[in-house]
């Protein structure tokens, strides 16, 4: 049987060393731990073997999609495969600015910061992001029932899904129905800067 295609590797931009680094040998504990051979991890995530073994070894450029799906083949979610989103005992944690972790940046300057998320069963995670003109991001379909929350603070985000495009200006809200291809563009003349909120359906 021929292997899925590494069509889970994203030409938008890229995931930081550090991030892949972390988050790939964190696969490759749970995988050991779980009794999971390579191809049975990959099968199951819907990914092709070499493109699994690359990750675990930190060497691929693989979607987010991608890494989630793998999380989630081995019961957990791709936020949680980061030590630093353990939560501690007290009623409040304050993450500071220097522990908001780069996952993604591209060419053209954009970038993509986890400020932080809410730990074990996961309900969502905050993300700082920031679009270069002419810039995009697209993603995969997550999960039947999942969404994505934005807020704009300067700029003009563009989303499409569906067919459908929106506008969302700076001081403007929105949420997206994520279990389907969708993209953020910034189509203005200046970077477009916006807080979002992902929600994944279990």
């Amino acid at each position: 049987m021929s292997e899925p295609a590494d069509r889970d590797s994203t030409e938008d931009g890229v995931l930081t060393l550090s991030f892949l680094n972390q988050v790939g040998s964190r696969i490759r504990s749970l995988r050991i731990a779980r009794e999971l051979t390579v191809q049975q991890l990959a099968d199951q995530a819907e990914v092709s073997r070499r493109l699994l073994t690359q990750i675990e070894h930190g060497q691929a450029n693989p979607s987010l999609v991608a890494v989630t799906r793998i999380a989630r083949s081995l019961g957990t979610d791709f936020t949680e495969l980061l030590s630093d989103t353990v939560p501690g005992e007290a009623a409040i944690e304050v993450v500071p600015a220097e522990e908001h972790l780069l996952v993604w940046t591209s060419p053209a300057g954009s970038s993509a910061h986890l400020l932080v998320s809410t730990p074990g069963v996961r309900a969502a995670d905050l993300w700082s992001w920031m679009l270069m003109p002419g810039d995009s991001y697209g993603g995969m379909p997550d999960a039947q029932g999942s969404f994505e929350l934005f807020h704009v603070t300067d700029g003009q985000l563009t989303l499409t899904a569906d067919n459908e495009v929106a506008v969302i200006a700076a001081g403007e809200s929105a949420r997206l129905r994520s279990d389907r291809v969708y993209r953020y563009v910034n189509d203005g003349s200046v970077s477009v800067t916006f807080f979002r909120t992902v929600a994944l359906a279990r």
